[in-house]
């Protein structure tokens, strides 16, 4: 894990526009009956593409994709696994990858073709840089997990490294998130 490696191109005009759109989400997240609405407001946030974000709620025992919808039927993964997902809900911690592919991972669901935007391409594009924050309740329990990723062929054509403050504003989006109405366990979300 890559914890202050701060990459100065485009940090600062990201971190500008996230405070605003924290405040965005924070008036919205009450209004978003479902992830995709929450998601890609994110993904806006962030400046990432929409299939850069995802969102897991805990369902006996395991994480279960809320977001992006094509992974709802893909699987879950179980709490007690190594993925990074697992260890941010079980730690309770954010954390943050500046060199992702260095990183033993699950990559399975990173081969699930999520748009079909570039007919030249049979395979998704791996993550190469990673945040990942957990959503808590007010009592500390864990609800969930969110992911925000750039993918590309290698670290340069990924983007700019994720800085300690976008990181902040994730856990900010997170403690949003806990209170959306996805988030409870009573919520369906919808199958494709």
């Amino acid at each position: 894990m890559q914890r202050g490696k701060h990459n100065s191109d485009g940090g600062s005009a990201q971190s500008a526009a996230a405070s605003p759109a924290l405040d965005s989400l924070g008036r919205s997240v009450k209004s978003a009956s479902f992830p995709e609405e929450f998601c890609l407001e994110l993904s806006k946030m962030f400046q990432v593409l929409a299939t850069e974000v995802a969102l897991f709620r805990v369902e006996d025992g395991q994480l279960k994709f809320l977001y992006p919808a094509a992974l709802r039927t893909a699987g879950s993964i179980p709490l007690s696994s190594s993925a990074i997902a697992a260890h941010t809900a079980v730690g309770q911690k954010a954390e943050l990858y500046n060199n992702f592919p260095r990183i033993k991972h699950a990559s399975i669901f990173e081969h699930v073709k999520l748009t079909h935007q570039d007919e030249n391409s049979s395979v998704e594009k791996p993550i190469q840089k990673l945040m990942s924050a957990p959503v808590l309740d007010a009592k500390g329990h864990v609800l969930g997990v969110i992911q925000i990723s750039r993918k590309g062929y290698d670290l340069i054509s990924s983007g700019p490294d994720f800085t300690l403050e976008q990181l902040q504003h994730l856990e900010r989006a997170a403690s949003l998130a806990a209170r959306a109405p996805f988030m409870q366990t009573n919520f369906k979300a919808p199958t494709k």
